[in-house]
């Protein structure tokens, strides 16, 4: 819970507050004065009785009652301290620097608990332990350095990681990007980063909030919570980037089907992303350049002047913005020539515009007047450095007095960080925000040019929940039997071939009789059938039929065989996988053998939409297969699209089902069949 005392405290107590600005209460109570606080101050220090000026109370138990308190102390005293704060001192908001919590031990974390525990029954607000702080319009409660410069419709930044804070705040800085709040979640003993996001979504109004967000995460508590206010704030016009951090698999799980060994926690991050119009970044610099492009206007279009006065910058930025869908429109015409005449000799308004290096700044405002009234283009990037012959003040005065007035959006980039880094601090002094790479912004103006807009919640296809519910109740942990599953797939409407599983040859004859040949015959047992000879296809006759059930039936494992008729038409794979806090990630592709060969996948988190199935199956490098080329049948998209979204019904209704493989599909232009499934259920962790 966030409450008004942690966003806009009228007083504010340092315990631990001291005139050491080396430590964190001191330095801590150095911001707080350094940028004018104007509520009551406060610090308890039992060592001092006043400290950087600020009158030092020995003992808490003298101290008024106080909207917010910043704890700088040692972790086994804040227990104590907080009771007395939150039941004595009508103390609504706790900020607890200290580490030495549950990240340090088993004591430790007892203590967090406590500590939780007194917060949550007073209703006060929690942030940290282990954090770096808190910054708002009203305040710096924080104890590092650099403090940026604070501004309502700055950009936000919430993290997991107190130190990468300070990172990303210097690298935003350097490009003149101003912050709204700044919080430092810490442990997120009580408040995390989807409670820090509720807050900004429940109060959020466009125009007058920070119309850019910025997330690190290194663990996600509650996606669905995340999702939710991610997708309200975009709807409402915010912006969203972020780094989930943490998303190799070095520590990989074991798998034992194919959708395991597919899926992953980082393809849930992904999707989840994608669901909710989130921009995802993997670098502190790919962040800040990302949302430092997300503080200008949204473009109307894809395309993009470039405007250069060096011709190796503007080709790296074609390269990055072409070759990702955004377009470069050539310009050309009476208007291109018209503004030519007004450049020096040897330049060039093609598209990149190149006014040379001699360029002025009365050239440059040709040139851009040009841009927004006369060419038919949505964005402009402006790429201008200083060779060291001169500066280039009036050059960023005009680029500056361009970005308020200009209808289109204009991106400067002004690379000369160390000859031009006078002229740039006055224009980022001026409100500016520019880029030092013209690499760095492409690829950010791709990311947000190309990120997909939120999905609505979906109705998924109808199942029969009584059944399944039935399947599963009567179930224990571990693969299903074949007509268990069998009972799963029907129950859930997805067409599969008839199957017989026998475990004598004259059951094997008797079935054949209904089948009719030629058929499929599959070993039951084995996990990975191909990998140990338990599948053989077109059997035609008794006689091979008989040979070939006694030789499955002496594979290791096996318990039976199945009998399926042979179908014809091309395979395609759909499977779903449990990700813990996540739900179900849905995955399609190409299936038999080239499921894991190929890795040619696409992938969702349940509940999936007709789009998004759709989204899904256009997406895989095979679709022309898919769609049938040079004469062969492709397969029914259509009925495609309709098994994705009644496994991601099926899972809705089955929570418990872990992994889950339907391989092959066999799909034509009239059907598309389950021929083979698997369906593995864990229900020691299905409800978390």
């Amino acid at each position: 819970m966030i409450t008004k005392e942690l966003i806009a405290p009228k007083s504010i107590v340092v315990v631990g507050g001291s005139d050491d600005v080396h430590k964190p209460g001191g330095a801590t109570l150095k911001n707080l004065l350094n940028t004018h606080y104007s509520g009551e101050l406060y610090v308890v220090n039992p060592k001092c009785d006043t400290a950087q000026g600020i009158k030092s109370y020995r003992d808490i138990e003298l101290l008024p009652s106080v909207d917010c308190a910043i704890l700088a102390i040692p972790a086994k005293t804040c227990l104590a301290t907080v009771e007395t704060l939150c039941n004595k001192k009508a103390c609504k908001a706790i900020i607890i620097l200290s580490a030495g919590f549950k990240e340090d031990s088993k004591e430790g974390a007892e203590w967090e608990r406590k500590i939780t525990e007194v917060c949550n029954s007073t209703g006060t607000a929690l942030i940290g332990p282990n954090c770096v702080g808190v910054m708002t319009h009203d305040y710096i409660g924080a104890f590092i350095q650099p403090v940026p410069k604070i501004n309502p419709l700055g950009a936000t930044l919430i993290s997991g990681s107190g130190a990468t804070i300070v990172f990303i705040l210097e690298a935003a800085m350097q490009l003149g990007l101003h912050f709204s709040q700044v919080f430092s979640v810490g442990n997120c003993a009580q408040i995390g980063v989807e409670d820090a996001l509720e807050y900004l979504d429940e109060n959020y109004e466009h125009g007058k909030s920070s119309p850019v967000i910025m997330l690190y995460i290194e663990s996600m508590n509650n996606p669905a919570k995340l999702a939710k206010h991610a997708r309200s704030l975009i709807a409402k016009g915010a912006k969203i980037a972020a780094i989930k951090a943490g998303y190799s698999e070095a520590g990989s799980r074991a798998a034992s089907s194919h959708t395991g060994a597919l899926a992953s926690p980082d393809k849930a991050v992904n999707t989840l992303f994608r669901k909710t119009g989130i921009v995802r970044c993997y670098s502190r610099t790919e962040l800040v350049t990302v949302a430092a492009a997300m503080m200008y206007p949204e473009p109307d279009g894809r395309r993009v002047g470039i405007v250069t006065h060096a011709g190796g910058p503007a080709v790296m930025q074609t390269d990055v913005l072409s070759s990702n869908g955004i377009e470069i429109p050539r310009l050309s015409g009476p208007k291109a020539e018209e503004l030519l005449k007004k450049l020096y000799i040897g330049s060039s308004t093609a598209n990149p515009i190149d006014f040379l290096a001699t360029g002025t700044a009365e050239q440059l405002g040709y040139i851009l007047d040009a841009c927004e009234h006369d060419f038919d283009i949505d964005a402009i990037t402006i790429i201008f450095g200083n060779p060291g012959l001169t500066t280039v003040y009036d050059v960023y005065d005009l680029i500056s007095e361009k970005i308020k007035t200009s209808r289109k959006p204009i991106y400067p980039v002004l690379p000369s960080v160390v000859n031009a880094k006078d002229e740039i601090q006055a224009f980022h002094d001026k409100g500016g925000i520019s880029f030092p790479d013209e690499v760095a912004l492409g690829s950010a103006i791709v990311k947000i040019m190309n990120r997909p807009k939120p999905i609505e919640d979906c109705t998924l296809p109808p199942v029969d929940k009584k059944i399944i519910r039935e399947v599963i109740d009567s179930n224990g942990n571990g693969y299903l039997e074949p007509e268990q599953v069998q009972l799963l797939l029907d129950a859930a409407g997805i067409n599969r071939s008839k199957e017989y599983v026998v475990s004598e040859l004259a059951q094997a004859l008797e079935a054949v009789k209904e089948i009719k040949y030629p058929v499929v015959m599959k070993v039951v047992g084995p996990i990975h059938k191909s990998d140990v000879g338990g599948v053989s296809l077109n059997i035609a006759d008794d006689t091979t039929l008989s040979s070939e059930f006694y030789r499955m039936m002496r594979i290791k494992g096996a318990t039976g065989v199945l009998l399926q008729p042979m179908l014809s038409g091309t395979e395609v794979f759909v499977g779903a996988k449990r990700e813990e806090k996540f739900g179900h990630l849905i995955l399609c592709g190409l299936g038999g053998i080239y499921v894991e060969a190929l890795h040619d996948i696409n992938y969702s988190l349940s509940p999936v939409s007709k789009v998004e199935a759709d989204e899904m199956i256009h997406g895989l490098r095979a679709i022309k297969l898919l769609e049938g080329v040079r004469g062969k049948e492709g397969v029914n998209l259509v009925l495609f699209n309709e098994v994705i979204r009644r496994v991601s019904a099926l899972c809705a209704a089955a929570p418990e089902i872990f992994e889950m493989d339907i391989n092959p599909l066999l799909g034509n232009s009239k059907s598309v069949t389950a021929v083979d499934a698997r369906i593995r259920i864990e229900k020691s962790d299905a409800a978390k």
